[in-house]
């Protein structure tokens, strides 16, 4: 695959005609995206559990009431007891995946004593599962009208509150939802 043709750091848009109960409405950030297919996490569906849970089930001690408040994000269908950190680079980590030179991905233990000990990355988003595509499938499915496409933003993935990522990740290249077709264009 061409590198002008990955969509590694990009979000992936459930177009509004995309009723799939894993992916309504959903924004997946696309960590990886190569010939083999493609892993991505989605950042906007927030899971009736807390980190602290989290940390109390892998034994990691928290006394910090707000980081054991903090949302945990279902990553998508695929491995839902999997951890996936998304995070701003920072620290070495016994498994991560550099995404861009802002993003990375963590899927180990050592990045959760950390964020327990309120020395977390700058920015982080914890999610459990993540969205997996087989060769080919993700293109298919752009090309069936399933998903848009656009560059990652920074801000919708950590500054912007989950329930508007799906519009602002779509505003962020200009793209208002509401005046989408569902319709697939044929000459």
């Amino acid at each position: 695959m061409s590198e002008q043709l990955s969509l590694t750091d990009h979000f992936l848009i459930a177009m509004p005609a995309l009723h799939d109960p894993n992916f309504f409405h959903s924004v997946t950030y696309i960590c990886e995206h190569n010939e083999e297919g493609a892993m991505g996490i989605t950042i906007n569906r927030p899971l009736d559990i807390t980190l602290g849970e989290i940390l109390r089930q892998t034994e990691i001690p928290c006394e910090n009431d707000a980081i054991n408040g903090s949302a945990i994000f279902l990553g998508g269908p695929v491995q839902n007891e999997r951890g996936f950190v998304i995070h701003r680079p920072h620290g070495t980590w016994d498994a991560s995946l550099i995404v861009s030179d802002e993003i990375c991905v963590t899927s180990s233990k050592d990045i959760l004593a950390v964020i327990a000990a309120g020395k977390a990355p700058e920015d982080c988003l914890v999610a459990l599962g993540y969205a997996g595509w087989g060769k080919g499938q993700l293109e298919h499915e752009i090309a069936e009208n399933a998903w848009i496409s656009v560059p990652a933003s920074n801000d919708v993935i950590f500054n912007t509150p989950y329930n508007q990522r799906w519009e602002a990740a779509a505003a962020h290249a200009g793209i208002d939802l509401s005046r989408l077709s569902n319709d697939i264009g044929h000459a």
